[in-house]
């Protein structure tokens, strides 16, 4: 009998990433806020290593970033295991703090990551240093 993703136990991951580029694509600025779509790349390092790409939607409004969301493609190897998976953001900022969690799509693995599902939250010091949380569940693992 095989166990479904509910018997499983989860796996944590950490590690950082860094923001390689940024592209803004668009902008709508309209009464109290700025909407705007963009692209990121990153590279991941940690118990996850690998690279990315993100494209955003954001909301700025005139106390500073206000909140996000959007889809990132990564490729790279989670514990030891290679293959792609999407994750979805979701995120924003009160008070200046920022909140920011992820979601991983379910069904988008790929390679040795097939199956994964689980989610996981992005944190960013005050220098701007971004270090992740993911919990997950594997087939296999």
């Amino acid at each position: 009998m095989s166990a479904t993703p509910a018997t499983l136990d989860p796996m944590h991951a950490t590690g950082t990433f860094d923001v390689t580029s940024w592209e803004t694509l668009a902008t709508d600025e309209r009464e109290g806020a700025v909407l705007a779509r963009n692209r990121l790349t990153k590279t991941f390092s940690g118990d996850l290593t690998g690279a990315s790409v993100t494209d955003l939607l954001t909301v700025a409004t005139p106390a500073g970033p206000a909140a996000y969301a959007g889809l990132e493609h990564l490729h790279g190897v989670l514990h030891g295991r290679q293959g792609t998976f999407v994750l979805q953001h979701n995120g924003g900022a009160e008070d200046g703090k920022p909140w920011l969690t992820w979601i991983i799509v379910p069904t988008s693995g790929t390679g040795a990551l097939t199956g994964i599902h689980g989610q996981g939250q992005i944190d960013v010091d005050d220098q701007g240093k971004h270090t992740f949380t993911l919990e997950y569940q594997l087939p296999g693992m």
